[in-house]
């Protein structure tokens, strides 16, 4: 068994993999976009303006909810989501500073 070290990254290069991840499904990057062009989303949205399920786009949301670049708000028996904003734009940093 070979001697594994464990690598520690600064906390950009920690992040921007963190909103890489979460970016790497066009289906996260089509609701990424979505919420941008419309300020909020909810999942009912996102049905109409993608061939998926709901129970599909539910688990993107989650995971872009996980990655820090969404945020949800409940108003009576709905749940609006919308881009964290600062997140947001520390991830648009982080990439452009990685493809300069």
């Amino acid at each position: 068994m070979k001697n594994k070290k464990k690598i520690k990254y600064d906390s950009g290069t920690e992040s921007l993999a963190k909103f890489a991840k979460a970016l790497g499904h066009p289906t996260r990057i089509k609701i990424i976009k979505y919420i941008e062009e419309n300020s909020r989303g909810q999942i009912s949205d996102l049905t109409k303006s993608l061939p998926l399920a709901q129970s599909t786009i539910s688990r993107h949301i989650k995971e872009l909810k996980d990655a820090g670049l969404l945020t949800a708000k409940k108003k009576s028996s709905k749940i609006f989501y919308s881009l964290n904003i600062s997140n947001w734009q520390s991830a648009k940093a982080l990439f452009n500073n990685l493809f300069r």
